[in-house]
């Protein structure tokens, strides 16, 4: 199956899902006085090649972000948000969502396979969330999904400071599923550690509250890419 999400991030120069997020777990505004068309424009002329939307309300979302966004850019977009019905996936297709997000974590056992198998039938690309080897089982058409590790709890609303050493340790696992598109996520505040990811073998990177504190995207992508020159898996910077 096509994936105009998955092709989109793997055929990008800048491997970073950009996130529109109201604001943090514990509560911190992240868009101050920008509004979403600013960081919409801010994350175009930056590359972005896919964004992000948070429209989950334990981060000050709703839906209207996302169709606020969709009417701003033809980039593929990511609702990320608890889903855990169809009628959630069918009104995503509607909000102008190319993929959504599956967290296995919040999940029964038997619920995230079906749920896989409902967003491909409505043409939307898997976003699978997961944090051990356990959860990692229970990903069918792998290669049909983005498989994302989540460096942070979900569930006490991501208010720890995160562990990329669970992206580090998990790539390997992640990678026998069969997914082309391994994303680590969350807790990516520092250029240099999100260089050390993509050349660990990730093929994307989910950032939202790293890149809303960070007061200036292009100041975060430029040091992002003389990290990956240096690296040698980016271009070369001047």
């Amino acid at each position: 199956m096509t994936s105009r999400f998955i092709d989109a991030l793997l055929g990008a120069s800048l491997p970073v899902i950009m996130e529109v997020k109201r604001r943090t777990g514990e509560g911190e505004e992240l868009m101050g006085d920008r509004s979403i068309p600013e960081i919409v424009a801010e994350y175009t002329a930056a590359g972005a090649p896919c964004i992000s939307v948070v429209t989950g309300r334990w981060f000050g979302g709703d839906d209207q972000m996302l169709r606020d966004v969709a009417a701003l850019t033809d980039l593929p977009l990511l609702k990320k948000d608890f889903i855990t019905r169809e009628k959630q996936i069918a009104d995503a297709v509607e909000m102008g969502a190319s993929a959504i997000l599956l967290t296995a974590q919040i999940l029964p056992k038997t619920a995230l396979p079906k749920l896989i198998d409902i967003t491909l039938g409505h043409g939307l690309t898997p976003f699978v969330e997961v944090i051990d080897e356990d959860e990692l089982g229970r990903v069918t058409h792998a290669e049909d999904c983005i498989v994302a590790i989540n460096n942070k709890n979900i569930k006490n609303q991501e208010r720890d400071a995160g562990d990329i050493d669970v992206s580090r340790a998990m790539l390997e696992p992640a990678l026998r599923t069969g997914t082309r598109c391994p994303v680590s996520a969350s807790a990516i505040t520092d250029p240099r550690v999100g260089a050390e990811l993509i050349d660990a073998g990730f093929k994307g990177l989910l950032i939202g509250t790293g890149l809303l504190r960070s007061g200036s995207v292009q100041g975060w992508v430029g040091e992002f890419e003389q990290h990956r020159a240096a690296l040698g898996t980016g271009a070369s910077v001047t």
